[in-house]
């Protein structure tokens, strides 16, 4: 499949495009420049989970997802948001990277790790196959450290194969015996298609990365969620790939402030018109989501710089060793907070954080006596 574009095509995209283009450049800067932008990072990432759930048709609250990263779970958590937290993690575990970390054969192979394959390797350090070796003073092998010396040794050398195998430098008869091994741990197929090959088809997505570099980083990033949409390289972690539209942006220095909350946008777009049939329809989609994106985050950071002003006149002229600042930091950073969450970050007790909430004056979102809660709507 053909991913380039012609140059009706193109003349049919650049309004979408330029719009795009515009938008996102907009709210980068405003962003990079804003005192609250470090919040409004944070927060774009607990947005953008959620987002990718709504996009996959299922429904996670924003405040379950808080309330589960900060293990203070009201409910036993549910599968979908388990998954949503997945996505939240990657998304740090990217804006933390390098910028072209997420795209390079080391990222992906890091964030494609799937759970079962964790759960092999759990398996495997159990029963270690690498014996520890002695040393040349001729150690004992039965010393009290010899067996966890042996089960580090099997984890680097899985490690070192598992790199040399996406990187390409593992031998070939190397990589046969991987997709056999996984065949005799799942001989039903439960768990895994033995057609389905995720690591061709990974590199068949890679090999739209010159092209999508060629082109402006908004319809690059288009171009690679499109060949995400129509490879389907991941079963279990499709939604890898608005978070890697958002890595190339910020690869290619177009957004340099925040990583991209993509989802954010596209669950503004009609299902129609993302899953068209038509090729054009769905680049048209794609970049109104990056627009619409866009759009969102520059409402959202002038609610963030409204508030914070606001409570700024509550801790004007305090004393130096105030919490009040470090509380509104705190508030910017998070969709909703709750008193137990203020006491853990703060390092104070609970009735002190409620004074705390009390003197700077934020709204309260739950209206319930026994469990409440405070954020910036």
């Amino acid at each position: 499949m053909r991913y380039d574009i012609d140059g009706v095509m193109l003349q049919a995209l650049l309004p979408a495009l330029a719009a795009a283009e515009d938008a996102v450049a907009r709210l980068d800067e405003r962003v990079l420049r804003s005192p609250v932008g470090e919040g409004f990072a944070e927060r774009s990432h607990f947005f953008d989970a959620a987002g990718a759930l709504w996009v996959a048709g299922e429904l996670v609250h924003v405040e379950d997802l808080v309330l589960h990263d900060a293990h203070m779970d009201s409910r036993a958590p549910s599968h979908e948001l388990t998954i949503a937290h997945s996505v939240l993690r990657t998304r740090r575990r990217i804006w933390t990277g390098e910028p072209s970390w997420a795209l390079g054969a080391p990222g992906l192979a890091a964030l494609t790790a799937t759970l079962g394959e964790g759960e092999g390797d759990a398996r495997e350090a159990k029963r270690p196959e690498v014996p520890a070796e002695a040393d040349e003073e001729g150690e004992d092998e039965d010393g009290p450290l010899a067996a966890e010396m042996a089960e580090i040794d099997a984890i680097l050398a899985r490690s070192q194969k598992l790199i040399d195998i996406h990187t390409g430098k593992a031998p070939a008869s190397e990589q046969a015996t991987v997709p056999a091994a996984r065949r005799n741990e799942d001989p039903l197929g439960l768990l895994g298609d033995d057609e389905w090959d995720e690591e061709q088809r990974l590199a068949e997505w890679r090999s739209v990365l010159p092209l999508a570099d060629s082109l402006p980083p908004v319809l690059g990033a288009v171009i690679l969620f499109e060949a995400w949409e129509r490879i389907e390289p991941l079963r279990r972690q499709h939604w890898l790939g608005g978070l890697l539209v958002a890595g190339h942006l910020r690869a290619r220095g177009k957004v340099t402030s925040h990583l991209f909350s993509f989802y954010g946008g596209l669950k503004l777009v009609r299902h129609e018109r993302r899953r068209a049939r038509d090729r054009a329809t769905r680049l048209q989609a794609f970049l109104e989501a990056m627009h619409l994106g866009a759009t969102a985050g520059l409402k959202e950071l002038d609610r963030l710089t409204l508030a914070r002003t606001q409570m700024e006149l509550r801790f004007r002229g305090r004393r130096s060793n105030s919490s009040l600042p470090e509380l509104a930091d705190f508030i910017l950073s998070r969709p909703m907070v709750s008193a137990a969450m203020i006491a853990r970050h703060l390092r104070i007790t609970p009735r002190g954080a409620l004074n705390l909430v009390n003197e700077i004056g934020i709204r309260e979102i739950t209206g319930r006596g026994r469990y409440r809660a405070w954020g910036i709507i």
